[in-house]
C-alpha cells in the first residue's frame, strides 16, 4: 500500500517509468476545479463515481458517506452540490446515466445496480430477467446510447447485455485465460471491451462476435492497475491507472497515445482515482477517490 509518507518518491518514479519504457508523450488536462464539498459545505469522503450528461450535469457517488451529490457545470460555473440518499444504497461506487437522465447506481456492499429516477427517488434494483444460469454478481456495469445495459458478472465470468427494461438478450464470456477483470465499455457502434488489471490488457469483442480477443499486449510498463475505463465518439479508450495516479489514452488499435495527469495531493494530481466521464463538450470529471473530491478538466483540442 502506498502511504502519504512516500508519495514523493513514487510520485518521480511513476512519472519517469513510463516516458522511459514507451516514450509517450505527457500531456496535462488544464485543471478546471477541484470541487470538494456539498451545497451545504460538507466535505466528500472518498468519492469512486461520477457520471455526467450533455447538459452539464454530474452526479458524484461519495461512497463513503454512503450518498450521491448532484452538480451543474454551465458557463464555466459549478453549482449545486444536493444530497441524494435513497435507504437502498449505502456504499455507491459507480453511477451510470441513460439517455432519459435516470441513474443507476452500483452499490459495493449489497453488489447491486439500483435505479433511480430523474429526480433522485428510488425506483428499484435492477433484475435481470430470463439470464441463463446464476444471478450476476456485477463488478461494473455500462449504458450504450439506446439504453441497453452491459453488467461485468465476475461470479459467472460473462458479460451481460439486457435490454432498457432488464430483459436478457445475450452474454459473451470472458476469455480463458485472463487476469483480473475489472471494467467494461461499450462503443456507439456496439464493440464491447475489457480490462485485464492485473495483465494491464486492454480485450475486444466487436459487435455481432462470440468471443473477447486482445487488443493489447500487457502495458504493465506503462501503468499499475487500470479500474476503470471509457471511450470518446472517436475510438480513444481512456484508462484510469488507479495504482499509478493517472490517465492513459490508447487509440482505437490500442497503441498508447500518451499519459496525463500524476499522482499527488495537490490540485490537479490524483490519488487511487475511481471512475471518470468525459462530457462531448470536453470536459474531463474525474472521481479523485484518496484526495476526497472530484476535479474537472478541460481536456486538450
Amino acid at each position: 500500500m502506498i502511504t502519504r509518507a512516500n508519495t514523493g518518491i513514487l510520485v518521480l518514479a511513476l512519472l519517469l517509468m513510463p516516458l522511459v519504457a514507451s516514450a509517450a508523450e505527457l500531456t496535462a488536462p488544464k485543471l478546471i476545479q477541484p470541487v470538494l464539498t456539498d451545497d451545504k459545505e460538507g466535505m466528500m469522503k472518498s468519492p469512486q463515481g461520477v457520471a455526467c450528461n450533455k447538459e452539464g450535469a454530474f452526479i458524484v457517488a461519495d461512497s463513503g458517506n454512503g450518498r450521491l451529490l448532484r452538480y451543474s457545470y454551465k458557463e464555466d460555473v459549478v453549482k449545486g452540490g444536493g444530497e441524494i440518499r435513497p435507504a437502498q444504497l449505502s456504499y455507491p461506487q459507480r453511477v451510470q446515466l441513460n439517455s432519459k437522465g435516470d441513474m443507476y447506481v452500483l452499490d459495493g456492499k449489497s453488489h447491486k445496480i439500483a435505479h433511480l429516477n430523474p429526480q433522485g427517488n428510488f425506483v428499484a434494483f435492477l433484475e435481470p430477467q430470463g439470464i441463463p444460469g446464476v444471478a450476476p454478481v456485477p463488478k461494473s456495469f455500462k449504458i450504450d446510447p439506446e439504453d441497453n445495459i452491459y453488467i461485468l458478472d465476475i461470479f459467472s465470468e460473462r458479460v451481460l447485455m439486457l435490454d432498457p427494461d432488464g430483459k436478457y438478450l445475450k452474454s459473451k464470456a470472458f476469455p480463458s485465460p485472463h487476469g483480473f477483470i475489472t471494467d467494461l465499455a461499450v462503443t456507439w457502434s456496439g464493440d464491447i471491451y475489457l480490462v485485464d488489471s492485473t495483465n494491464c490488457m486492454v480485450l475486444k469483442s466487436a459487435k455481432g462476435a462470440d468471443a473477447f480477443t486482445p487488443l493489447t499486449k500487457s502495458m504493465k510498463a506503462d501503468m499499475d492497475f487500470p479500474g476503470y475505463m471509457t471511450i470518446d465518439s472517436k475510438g480513444t479508450i481512456y484508462l484510469v491507472d488507479q495504482d499509478g495516479g493517472g490517465i492513459i489514452a490508447l487509440g482505437p488499435d490500442g497503441n498508447i497515445r500518451t499519459r496525463m495527469l500524476t499522482m499527488g495531493v495537490k490540485p490537479g494530481y490524483l490519488f487511487y482515482p475511481g471512475q471518470i466521464c468525459l462530457s462531448e463538450s470536453g470536459t474531463l470529471f474525474v472521481a479523485d477517490r484518496d484526495n476526497n473530491r472530484v476535479q474537472l478538466f478541460e481536456m486538450p483540442k
